[in-house]
């Protein structure tokens, strides 16, 4: 880890940042709204997990928005390409160790939510893990018993919803079910997750939230409605729709995460060199 640490700061990644925000697939675009914008792809960076998955950028960025500094993440692996659900570990205790007290995730996910079509955006309270994977498996100390009520960070989606308010962005709010993927859920499978209270269903984010809060991180969540889930009013999902509409919601996405940034309190202190 000291490795990656030296080869960030001096790439000019020094922290520390008010948040720290990880893109989904056909979100990545975000990191160009970034002011004073440094980056290093993820190759670069020792012991740093690289995606395979079209729509994922493969590049940690660095700048500011409205005056924050925070770091972009512009794609994630996913626990259904490393065969690891801890496969965020390194570049999530990075965003710690560089001093982001706060994680504000994105996704594309599948909608079960009449009001919530594609193009919406919907701010996570809750999730189901329906993937039987944890990223704490095997970790040996006591803190992998992390306590998930309020995974979502309760003052953090008050922001994200003031930021909405603000910047004229339609914000709803959902409970997101992680299916470990890569293929899409089942018209059952969908039916299943309903019925057990999901708003949402997704193959990313749960492990990065339980990863984060393990790490003492603030979480929010944000998804990007690119479907209808399978068997909702007609859903039948493949990823080149998820690029698509994710692509054509970015505007809306960039708006207000740049509003919620802009309301995070600055940095408390630099890290350690």
């Amino acid at each position: 880890m000291s490795a990656a640490i030296a080869t960030l700061r001096a790439a000019g990644l020094s922290g520390p940042y008010a948040c720290a925000i990880v893109t989904g697939t056909g979100l990545g675009g975000l990191a160009a709204s970034l002011e004073e914008r440094v980056g290093l792809a993820y190759a670069d960076i020792p012991g740093f997990p690289r995606s395979g998955v079209s729509g994922h950028g493969g590049t940690l960025h660095g700048g500011r928005i409205a005056g924050r500094p925070v770091l972009v993440f512009e794609g994630r692996i996913h626990a259904y390409e490393a065969g690891d659900a801890a496969a965020m570990r390194v570049p999530l205790t990075l965003a710690r160790d560089l001093g982001a007290g706060a994680m504000l995730l994105t996704n594309a996910s599948g909608s079960l939510m009449p009001e919530a079509g594609p193009g919406s955006l919907v701010a996570l309270a809750d999730h189901i893990n329906l993937s039987g994977l944890n990223p704490l498996v095997g970790e040996p100390s006591d803190a992998r018993f992390v306590p998930m009520t309020d995974a979502y960070d309760p003052a953090l989606r008050a922001l994200l919803h003031a930021a909405a308010a603000a910047s004229g962005v339609a914000l709803h709010e959902g409970v997101y079910a992680w299916f470990s993927g890569p293929s899409f859920e089942t018209p059952a499978e969908v039916r299943m997750a309903g019925r057990l209270g999901a708003d949402l269903v997704g193959m990313s984010t749960v492990p990065e939230t339980i990863l984060a809060r393990f790490l003492g991180l603030k979480v929010a969540a944000l998804s990007v409605v690119t479907n209808r889930a399978a068997g909702i009013a007609g859903g039948d999902p493949h990823h080149a729709e998820t690029k698509t509409v994710a692509a054509r919601a970015a505007d809306d996405l960039t708006r207000l995460v740049c509003a919620f940034v802009a309301r995070l309190p600055p940095p408390a202190s630099p890290t350690g060199s």
